[in-house]
């Protein structure tokens, strides 16, 4: 077992590290920061790392809980936080090791991509390129540091919290491959309002984590860049619910208090001219094929297209800023 690799510097009052190694800290709570690599200026990206450590004598698996990796999508750091505080009055078996915002750029810039500083590089949504390149461009090496120094080793299972990006909404919605038991047994105990059957994409942390022999399932919680305490609520509850089914903390699993809505596909409706589009149907609701689910207007408010449903299914998605261009989302749905 390697150590945690300590620095000399001390940030706020917490020790920066540069590699973790969660099952050797000695029992107990302990945050740091975690730096991956320097930016343009010479100074280092931090970011905010916690570990609850149990007894070494008693046995219980390594939990990863990560959010932010999107910038914009802050219920899924809220909801981190709020686990943080509900885990410090708790005895932990085994080890949770929470990472509040691992896209501190993006955080920072209010964006949902890494910002580089080269003048040259394009902004990188960084959860396409896990577990990154340590010679690739900065965003590669950002994640290629987090990856091999502060996440990889560190899991038995792992859940990644997201939300939709800015100005668009998603409810309580699971991305989970049923290809792996303990992933499907996750996300129903997240009790959600869907669940979606992932098989993974190329370059994002859940299939990463899959891949890798770590059951991960990626949670997304609600609406980008906006306040939802009902939505952080419900997905601390669920992230309890998963702990407790682990064995990690004492206590029972909530049931369910809703059913739920499980599909395979996802069926995108998108804007095919510029302007303001209002939606007609409201996320949760079931439509039919042929359904009437967006209007579309000029800037005098004249009538240009009406959008319906290509298939039946669930309303998974509907945009909350008007203005939408070519291309850009209407409503998505479940099926």
């Amino acid at each position: 077992m390697s150590k945690t690799v300590y620095t000399q510097d001390v940030l706020q009052g917490r020790q920066v590290i540069e590699h973790l190694q969660a099952e050797e800290l000695p029992e107990g709570i302990h945050s740091f920061w975690f730096r991956p690599q320097n930016n343009g200026i010479g100074q280092s990206w931090h970011l905010p790392v916690i570990v609850f450590r149990g007894e070494k004598e008693v046995d219980g698996p390594k939990v990863m809980i990560t959010a932010g990796v999107h910038g914009d999508e802050l219920n899924g750091v809220i909801t981190a936080q709020k686990i943080i505080q509900q885990l410090q009055a708790q005895p932990i078996k085994g080890t949770v090791t929470v990472v509040p915002i691992v896209n501190v750029s993006g955080m920072l810039m209010h964006s949902r991509d890494f910002i580089p500083s080269d003048p040259d590089a394009s902004p990188t949504n960084i959860n396409r390129i896990f577990p990154g390149n340590p010679d690739g461009d900065a965003a590669q090496r950002y994640i290629a540091a987090i990856w091999q120094n502060l996440l990889g080793h560190n899991a038995d299972f792992a859940i990644d919290l997201h939300t939709q990006t800015r100005g668009a909404e998603y409810p309580l919605y699971v991305f989970a491959d049923y290809r792996i038991p303990q992933t499907v047994k996750m996300a129903r105990l997240m009790n959600p309002d869907c669940i979606f059957d992932d098989p993974g994409d190329e370059g994002v942390l859940e299939t990463v984590w899959n891949r890798s022999g770590v059951p991960s399932i990626t949670v997304e919680v609600g609406a980008g860049k906006v306040l939802q305490p009902d939505m952080i609520e419900r997905s601390l509850q669920g992230v309890l619910n998963i702990l407790k089914a682990e064995g990690v903390i004492d206590g029972e699993p909530k049931p369910a208090t809703q059913e739920h809505y499980e599909g395979k596909k996802v069926i995108t409706v998108r804007s095919e001219v510029g302007g303001f589009a209002l939606p007609q149907v409201e996320i949760g609701s079931r439509v039919e094929a042929g359904q009437l689910v967006a209007i579309q207007y000029d800037s005098f408010g004249d009538e240009l297209k009406r959008y319906e449903a290509p298939s039946s299914g669930y309303v998974l998605s509907v945009n909350q800023d008007p203005m939408r261009e070519p291309g850009t989302l209407l409503v998505r749905l479940l099926k």
